[in-house]
């Protein structure tokens, strides 16, 4: 995380799905603003598809070089992002009206938001806020009635006081998204914000993506390889779990129904097994996975 913007995953999630847009048949997500937040058009998305190169965009931040451009785990942001707004929309079918993304980056969901009479509130380091409020200035996206700031800095803030001061309401159901954060922090980090989502008084749902332990010799080369890119850049993992204890901690916390994918399986579903994925997952998909848990 960089005192002048968005971190370095974040920004290079964002071109992810920007190209997920252009450069993939079928399309998982639709997000038609991913692009212009970056201020990116078509034609430099497609003249950036070797993803050894550098990416154009505002200037306002250095480009990232293409660490999640290669087509297994962009297909997998895709999914996880279409995942948790099909959760999203589930839950608003049975009444809920708030939503917090932890970490929300340079999500757009709140600024597509179909359900009338849903919350939102991005949660997110002042730095970001700033950054994504100058971009969303600069691309002409106004910010909804419907979506709340919520700046956190966890070294002197906590999640607690930053809901609250938003207006968020701890005796109303709420879902709350966890995309993209979760291996960045300590276990015992992780889990004081799994106290505080299953401290909600109505119903809650979480929806989280993490990374497993490789299996073997080769997977877990491969994962401390992955591992030393992003700690190269300031941006280091500091957790992982195996589904059966991640299941073990959320359900001693009070989450009775927990439902876990691989990100192979995330992404075979919503393209009807077509990805070419499914027999030998790419060694780049095979730690990560996505859980939503439910109280």
């Amino acid at each position: 995380m960089e005192n002048a913007g968005p971190s370095r995953t974040a920004l290079a999630t964002a071109y992810a799905r920007a190209y997920h847009q252009v450069g993939d048949r079928p399309r998982i997500l639709t997000d038609p603003l991913a692009a212009r937040l970056l201020g990116v058009t078509t034609a430099e998305l497609l003249e950036s598809g070797d993803p050894t190169q550098d990416l154009p965009g505002s200037g306002a931040h250095d480009r990232p070089r293409g660490l999640f451009l290669d087509r297994p785990r962009r297909l997998f942001f895709a999914a996880r992002a279409r995942f948790a707004e099909d959760r999203v929309a589930a839950a608003v079918a049975t009444g809920v009206r708030q939503v917090v993304i932890l970490g929300a980056g340079l999500d757009t969901f709140a600024y597509r938001n179909p359900h009338p009479g849903l919350r939102v509130f991005e949660v997110d380091h002042p730095a970001t806020q700033a950054w994504k409020h100058e971009r969303l200035a600069a691309a002409g996206i106004d910010q909804p009635a419907s979506l709340t700031f919520v700046p956190v800095d966890f070294e002197t803030d906590t999640l607690a006081a930053g809901l609250a001061s938003a207006g968020f309401t701890r005796t109303d159901p709420a879902v709350f998204v966890w995309l993209g954060v979760v291996f960045y922090l300590t276990p015992d980090t992780a889990r004081t914000t799994l106290d505080y989502v299953t401290g909600q008084a109505g119903p809650v749902e979480v929806i989280l993506d993490y990374l497993q332990p490789g299996d073997t010799d080769e997977d877990r080369a491969q994962l401390h390889e992955r591992a030393h890119r992003v700690a190269t850049i300031g941006e280091p993992w500091f957790s992982y779990f195996t589904p059966e204890d991640i299941a073990a901690q959320l359900r001693a916390l009070g989450f009775a129904d927990v439902e876990d994918y691989s990100a192979a399986d995330l992404i075979a579903g919503y393209l009807d097994g077509a990805t070419g994925l499914e027999d030998e997952p790419p060694q780049a998909l095979r730690a990560s996975r996505i859980l939503r848990a439910s109280r």
